[in-house]
């Protein structure tokens, strides 16, 4: 069997080399580039779409509290009305029952009385 040739390197083969890595580099560092540029645009994408949904959430945010306090105040006008109505009827009630009580307590009374006074 015959002994393998061996290449040797010489300087203008590993400068050959050296070009060829070189440019083999060229492209990889393109592509890199070119992911970076679409980093860059999403990044600035996403920006743009987040401080617009801040922006979109502060505005409805704002409208639904100020649609609150509306909303609240009429609520609260609305138990002041009907507390004013409530005191009105349980005025009314209160009188009825104390028109109903007193003749009622001075029957009672009357014919305890004259059962007393029957009994004696």
């Amino acid at each position: 069997m015959e002994a393998m040739a061996r290449d040797l390197w010489t300087d203008e083969r590993l400068d050959d080399l050296n070009v060829r890595v070189d440019r083999g580099f060229e492209g990889v560092d393109l592509r890199f580039e070119g992911v970076q540029r679409e980093f860059v645009a999403i990044r600035t994408e996403m920006r743009a779409e987040f401080a617009a949904v801040r922006e979109e959430m502060r505005i409805e945010f704002t409208a639904a509290r100020a649609e609150m306090r509306t909303e609240f105040a009429a609520v609260r006008t609305e138990i002041g009305t009907v507390r004013t109505e409530l005191s009105g009827q349980m005025a009314a009630t209160q009188r009825l029952m104390l028109q109903l009580f007193i003749p009622q307590t001075v029957a009672m009374a009357l014919g305890f009385a004259g059962l007393i006074l029957t009994r004696v």
